[in-house]
């Protein structure tokens, strides 16, 4: 039988002896990856442009964003330093951490607008623990596949899904709806790449297809049922549940294909739009970009994922292959997900759109994983 896949992933890198010969250049030397670490400084000049005419020409907002980019940037820079193989060992630790932290919102979590998703640390401020899981679960799964040789086996999957699923669980418990279906999929990634046969991928397939109703009935609140039928029928509540869809859809389509200028959107600006500068920015962006705007932005990704994906198939372990290209998976998600949200194509579900949407805890979330991405890279 010939190799999945995903299996071929793993084996098209070069082995270790082919680099001996190979001399480190300065931004090795630095660990730093010349290509991505562009990549993403270009993403973050465009995201504060963008953020400054989005929040109103907030200048305390758009400042806020930059010192989170910077904090970003110096954690990238430093987590870079480190080796892989100490990542895979502390793999475990950290993803037990984030359990414990799960498990202490569930019980002296801050509550807001119905949630219960916040930590109040005295002296530091509000702590989302669920941004850990975003890291914590693909290297846990790595961790846990690269033990053995791959393909894993049936035991092997069987146990992933379940550290899988307990943390999916809790963070959908509070409620989180979109954060937990993101950590979902960061570790199915990496089962996904570690050469799973067609099969057992068929296999699960089915079982979601029974799971899903059954999380329909007796997982998921009202409002998030309601956030699913207003992706079918927006126009059934235009002025209650179907107004965000409708006014994004609105924004996007005016922009046509050169935009209307900079600083010059009316659906942002005239507050039609509702968080234009979180989780519907990219419709404020549409709207004065128009659809120029929106390929250049689309190719930016595509080069941080593809230059993601390159790193991986480079790395000369199992472990820096799993976590690399999950990463680059990941991040795909994550813009997927919130352009489909925003354009009409996938319900509501809150989540923001990587170096584009004001927050600081993603942004400094991502920039840690480039810089393991980069760890991977640059140790050799």
């Amino acid at each position: 039988m010939s190799p999945s896949p995903q299996y071929k992933f793993l084996r098209q890198a070069p082995r270790d002896g082919l680099s001996t010969a190979m001399q480190p250049s300065r931004w090795q030397q630095l660990h730093i990856d010349p290509w991505l670490c562009l990549f993403l400084l270009l993403n973050a000049l465009l995201g504060l442009t963008v953020l400054y005419s989005a929040s109103a020409q907030d200048v305390g907002l758009v400042s806020k964003q930059a010192m989170s980019f910077g904090i970003g940037f110096l954690v990238m820079f430093g987590l870079a330093q480190i080796p892989p193989k100490v990542y895979q060992a502390f793999s475990p630790y950290f993803y037990l951490f984030g359990l414990f932290s799960l498990v202490a919102v569930m019980v002296f979590g801050e509550v807001r607008m119905g949630a219960q998703r916040w930590i109040d640390i005295p002296g530091f401020g509000s702590v989302q623990p669920s941004e850990f899981m975003k890291i914590g679960m693909p290297m846990m799964i790595a961790w846990f596949l690269a033990r053995k040789p791959l393909p894993p086996s049936f035991s092997q999957v069987v146990l992933s899904l379940m550290l899988i699923g307990i943390p999916f669980l809790l963070i959908a418990e509070q409620p989180d709806l979109g954060t937990s279906l993101l950590v979902l999929a960061s570790g199915i990634f990496v089962l996904f790449l570690s050469g799973l046969s067609w099969r057992m991928i068929g296999a699960a397939a089915a079982c979601a297809a029974i799971v899903i109703p059954i999380a329909w009935e007796f997982l998921l609140h009202d409002y998030q049922r309601q956030r699913v039928l207003t992706l079918l029928d927006p126009e059934a509540d235009a002025l209650g549940t179907g107004w965000n869809i409708i006014q994004s859809k609105t924004a996007i389509g005016s922009g046509g294909f050169s935009g209307k200028g900079f600083l010059e959107g009316t659906q942002s600006h005239l507050h039609f739009l509702p968080e234009g500068h979180t989780d519907f920015i990219i419709a404020a962006y549409s709207e004065e970009f128009g659809l120029i705007g929106v390929l250049i932005l689309v190719i930016l990704y595509f080069a941080i994922i593809f230059r993601t994906f390159q790193i991986g198939l480079q790395s000369f372990h199992n472990y820096g292959r799993l976590v690399a290209g999950a990463f680059g998976l990941s991040f795909f998600v994550y813009v997927f997900v919130n352009a489909g949200m925003v354009s009409g194509i996938l319900p509501v579900v809150g989540v923001p759109l990587p170096f584009m949407s004001y927050g600081g805890t993603a942004i400094i979330t991502l920039m840690a994983t480039f810089g393991l991405v980069m760890s991977i890279h640059t140790h050799r």
